[in-house]
């Protein structure tokens, strides 16, 4: 397949979150500044959040409660891979690697992922909020 035409296959829309240029326009996202995009509101989403997708989004929402743990860390990791593998079709995710962040009640979802039409790796940085006054 050409370079153009795995790119097309990729897909152009409306950017995420909406805005407008200078002219009022709507901006536009296309190629792989629309996957990263996709990858971004996937993880963004609570499931349930969606009416009509109930099921869309990631789990990492149910967490929100949760400490800073090597188990919590664990299951936002697996909650990631999940979502990502389900919903986003486009890509192959290589690695999911969450770290403590330097402020307290942070999580930093660290994603290495390749766009299967162009082979193009991309790594993309989460930061995932705790709600630190609940943890104790």
């Amino acid at each position: 397949m050409s370079d153009a035409l795995s790119r097309t296959f990729l897909g152009a829309g409306v950017a995420s979150p909406l805005s407008t240029d200078a002219s009022g326009a709507l901006l536009r996202a296309a190629y792989e500044d629309s996957v990263q995009q996709s990858v971004w509101v996937i993880l963004s989403t609570a499931k349930g959040e969606r009416v009509m997708r109930p099921d869309f989004g990631c789990g990492i929402h149910d967490l929100v409660f949760d400490t800073v743990t090597a188990s919590t860390s664990g299951r936002v990791a697996m909650a990631v891979r999940d979502a990502l593998l389900r919903f986003e079709p486009r890509i192959d995710v290589r690695d999911v690697r969450v770290n403590p962040g330097e402020d307290d009640g942070v999580l930093l979802v660290e994603i290495d992922y390749e766009v299967r039409a162009t082979n193009n790796v991309f790594n993309l940085v989460y930061p995932f909020y705790l709600d630190a006054a609940a943890g104790g």
